[in-house]
């Protein structure tokens, strides 16, 4: 303990003397309730007709300028989704003509086998379903860039197997004749 503390202790009585004269308090409340309020002058904002033009003003431009906002977004989702169809119309001519070609290319090649032509065609029938897939998500307005270039690399796959087919078959062509040139 320190000294302050036990001065404190020790001259208790002496800091009782004064006492809070409860009548007296309660006479200066009273008092102070009973007195007239001086009055402030208070504006009435709503009756003044300036501000409620003005209160007008701001609410109607709020509400067309949120019109406005959801027609903006609005012509700007459907342009998007047109330029998406566009690019797509323009990555389906330019792919399908290509693969056209080269499936019948495979069609025609005799070296293969009529099981052999329908695995590969059933390759080709799962990658159209991921396809229109892909092409139902571009229509949900889904990431377009992303979808587009999975619709490209789903269009590369089908190109890539079957250029890999006839290499294959190509290359065996090619064993087979030097097979035959050689006595």
């Amino acid at each position: 303990m320190d000294n302050f503390e036990k001065y404190i202790k020790e001259n208790k009585a002496l800091f009782d003397v004064h006492k809070a004269d409860k009548s007296k308090l309660w006479e200066n409340i009273e008092s102070g309730l009973n007195k007239p309020e001086s009055k402030t002058k208070t504006i009435k904002l709503w009756s003044n007709p300036l501000f409620k033009v003005a209160a007008t003003v701001i609410i109607a431009l709020g509400v067309f300028s949120i019109i406005n906002i959801s027609l903006v977004s609005g012509a700007n989702n459907s342009i998007q989704n047109n330029v998406a169809l566009q690019e797509l119309n323009d990555i389906n001519s330019h792919y399908k003509g290509l693969i056209a070609y080269q499936v019948k290319l495979v069609n025609k090649n005799t070296q293969l086998s009529p099981e052999e032509k329908k695995e590969f065609l059933s390759f080709m029938d799962e990658l159209d379903i991921e396809y229109e897939i892909l092409k139902e998500e571009l229509q949900k307005n889904v990431d377009t860039e992303r979808v587009l270039e999975a619709v490209v690399i789903n269009y590369k796959k089908r190109i890539e197997l079957i250029e890999n087919l006839l290499e294959q078959i190509n290359s065996s062509k090619k064993l087979d004749n030097d097979d035959a040139y050689t006595l």
